[in-house]
Formats: structure tokens, sequence, C-alpha cells
């Protein structure tokens, strides 16, 4: 069992015992937390929150706890049922409310849940606030609300569709494009809320050809719900066979988008934003951000649209707040998360699976053939466990001395970017461990630079 509390969230397995997992009365306190956040955010307002959830098995037990929790602080509650992420960011700014709870453990296996924080922007929490919400519920600093002030619930069932029309109404998705183009689609929505809502998109994309694979969302995830290769077989079969021009998989919350080609191999989740920022880029020049254990390949699109590529510290908001400092007119992150200001600062699929049709409608090439246009780069990704008497920020204090004479940058971690690769160093969260993402031409390249590193970590920790 586990609890992990964070500056975004609170994240956790379901079942044991109080403190040792996601139970209800931990539900309970950090719901109540982040309502008492709200409230005194937003002093003297009656405060509207909006939930919404994604399809685990343990959804709606934790639904019904967070909206009773929020009613007995005084808040009243939008629910939206059924819905991805980013549906629930969008539904914060279209209800004009003042906060958003999202119910999902995006990639996790079943067994978790979390609670997803998001502020009256319907963006994520940054640092300050993160801990303040932390702060109220080790303290229980809670005031419940009178039986005449108790909140009210509103049950609005149409934010899928609203989403989907917004997606639509964006300036640069060609729908006629894509109906033309004529498009055989696959997906997999690993039996989430993506198998109500990614279907519905495609056939208001005027895609008529659908492969549903895992669209019942029941929460029986059929393989490991993080869209990574090893996981993504069934779909690469039916690639194999020829019956679709390209593959969609969506983890359980839909804001992160992997694609298969035709031909069954991985176009790379790495190069999901890519590909979508050179169709955004081409269109409407300007800058990008993504995070710094992202693929450089987005710096070498952006560059040829003659943009400014910046790396942010690892995490959305950061990368959010980034993109808002320089302007960025497109970003994300590696792992397949679309940020488009033009729809709003959140990943979401859906908004990348409308541009992607577009840009592949336009190009008039295969998928395989549109993924060999792209600098090619393979990201080897790597872990140190730790010990407790380990001090692993002089460790990297170390690390970035050894390498003062390359380019260094110490945002998050160390990042060391030589000519033509780079190495990212930075401690877990939630682990005790040090993450070593090492990025080159190839495979062997990628790896030997990352136990290169990784022998030199060694020697300091010695």
């Amino acid at each position: 069992m586990a609890l992990i509390k964070s500056i975004s969230g609170i994240r956790g397995t379901i079942g044991g015992v109080v403190g040792d997992g996601l139970s209800p009365l931990d539900i309970v306190k950090f719901t109540a937390a982040y309502g008492t956040w709200a409230i005194r955010r937003h002093a003297g307002k009656r405060v509207k929150i909006v939930v919404g959830r994604d399809a685990r098995i343990s959804g709606e037990m934790v639904d019904r706890i967070v909206v009773g929790t929020l009613m007995g602080l005084g808040i009243d509650v939008i629910e939206i049922g059924l819905a991805t992420t980013p549906t629930t960011e969008i539904a914060v700014t279209c209800e004009k409310a003042h906060g958003g709870i999202i119910l999902t453990a995006s990639h996790n296996p079943k067994q978790w849940n979390a609670l997803k924080l998001l502020n009256e922007k319907g963006e994520f929490l940054n640092d300050e606030d993160g801990k303040l919400v932390l702060s109220i519920a080790d303290n229980e600093d809670f005031l419940f609300a009178d039986v005449d002030d108790l909140g009210q619930v509103t049950h609005v069932n149409d934010y899928n569709e609203r989403h989907i029309q917004e997606v639509l109404d964006l300036k640069l998705v060609d729908v006629e494009a894509i109906r033309k183009a004529n498009f055989s689609v696959a997906i997999d929505a690993v039996n989430s809320v993506g198998g109500i809502v990614i279907p519905q998109l495609l056939k208001a994309l005027g895609v008529e050809n659908v492969i549903e694979l895992y669209c019942e969302p029941n929460g029986q995830f059929p393989h490991n719900p993080e869209p990574l290769p090893e996981h993504l077989t069934a779909i690469a079969d039916i690639m194999k066979e020829g019956k679709a021009d390209v593959g969609f998989v969506v983890d359980p919350d839909v804001d992160r988008l992997a694609m298969v080609c035709e031909d069954g191999s991985m176009f790379g989740e790495e190069y999901t934003l890519v590909a979508v920022a050179d169709y955004v880029l081409a269109n409407t020049p300007g800058n990008t951000v993504s995070n710094m254990s992202s693929t450089r390949a987005l710096a070498d699109v952006t560059n040829a649209h003659y943009g400014e590529y910046t790396a942010s510290a690892v995490g959305e908001v950061n990368v959010v707040t980034e993109m808002k400092a320089k302007n960025a007119i497109i970003g994300g992150e590696g792992n397949g998360g679309i940020i488009y200001p033009e729809s709003h600062y959140g990943r979401d699929a859906l908004v990348g699976i409308a541009l992607f049709l577009t840009h592949l409608a336009k190009k008039g090439k295969k998928v395989s053939e549109l993924r060999a246009e792209y600098p090619s780069y393979f990201i080897s990704k790597n872990k140190i466990q730790l010990t407790p008497e380990i001090d692993v920020d002089a460790v990297l204090v170390a690390m970035k001395e050894k390498y003062k004479n390359e380019k260094v940058n110490d945002i998050d971690g160390v990042k060391i970017d030589f000519a033509e690769e780079w190495v990212h160093l930075r401690k877990s969260n939630t682990e005790p461990i040090i993450r070593i993402y090492a990025e080159s031409k190839d495979e062997a390249k990628a790896e030997a630079l990352a136990e290169k590193i990784i022998s030199e970590i060694k020697e300091v920790i010695a």
C-alpha cells in the first residue's frame, strides 16, 4: 500500500489502514484541505468546484466522498461525471469555478486513485499553493459549514461534447481535410474514459472507419495502462495486419497520446509533441517549451521554423509557467503530453489527435514516412537506488563541477548538453533514487553515455 503526497495532488492505493493508502479518511482529509485552501483564496465568495473522474473501479466511491466533503465545507459542486483530465480543466473555466478536482491516478495500475488539484484557471497548483494545501491537511485546519450553509450539487453531463466542439473550432484543425483523407484509425483506450470520448471525437472529425480496442469504460485495464511500447502489443498487431492508417493510444485520463505507425512500429511518445509542433509552427511561427527530460528533436524542429526553444523543469506546472513566460505557441512533455494554449494550458490528447490527423492529411504521407522526416534520437532511462546517508545534492553539485566546461542547466537537477547528446540527472520527489536520462543519435550511444555517467556518479558516492 502507498500514499504519495505532492504539490500536484494526492495519490495512493485503495484499501489498507489510514495513512498507508488512499483510504476514505485520507480522501476526506485532503479534500477538506483543498476545499479550505479554495475558500481562503476566494474569501467572501461562494466557492464552486468542478469534479470529474476517469473510469477506475474505485472512481465512484472516491467521487462520493469528495463531493460530500466539499458540500460539508459549504462548497457548491459541479459534478461532470466520467470525463478526461483536459475536459475537467476546460470545465473549470467554462463554469467560472474556483477550482477543480480530477479523480484519476493517470497511468498508474487499477489499484491506484488520486486527487489532482486545479486552480480557478483549470491549471495544476503551483509549488506554493500545493505546499499550502499539504500544510492545511497536516494540521487538519478545517472549518465545516453549518447545516443551513451546506454546498449544493449540480450535475452537468455534456462536457465531453463541449470539449470535442472546442477542438473542432480550433483554427488549425481541418475537419474537411481529415474527412477527405478517409483515414482508418485504430484506438486503444485502456477501458477508461478515452473509450467514451475518442470514438466521438473521431466521428466528429469525419473518420468513418474506427477500430475500437478496449473502449469499455469499466476500469478493468487489459494491460499496464502506461502507453509504452511494451504494453501496446495488441494494437501493434492490428496495425501490422494493415487494417488502419494510424493507431492512437491514450492513458486512463487521456492527457497522454502515443501513436502507432501503419506497419505496427511505434511513432514514439517523445515524437507526438514533435510532430504536432511541426504542424503548428509551420502555420503559426513562434516559440516552444518542453521539460528538460524530453527529446532534443523538438528544439531541432523549432529552430528549423526559426522559433526559440526553451527547456523547463520537469512537471506540467513548470512547463506551463515557462510557456507563459516565453509566449510559446505549443509545448508539453516527452510522455505524449501536448499543451496547446489556443485551447488551454493543459496536456490534451484530444487536441493532439485532431492536430496530428490534420497534419497527416495535409502531408499525404504514411505515418512511418512522416516519422522518418524528424531527427532521430534515442533516450535511455535509468536510475540509481540511494541509501539515506547519501547527500544527493552534493552528488549533483560534483557532477556539475566535473562538466562545467559543457553547457549545464541546473534548474532541475543537472542537465549536461554535449554537441550531439545530453544527460539529465535529477532526484525523484517520490522515491529514494537519482534518475539518469541520456539521449543520443542511437540506442548504443545513449546507453554508453548513461553507463559512463552512472559510473562517475558511483565514484562520487564512494
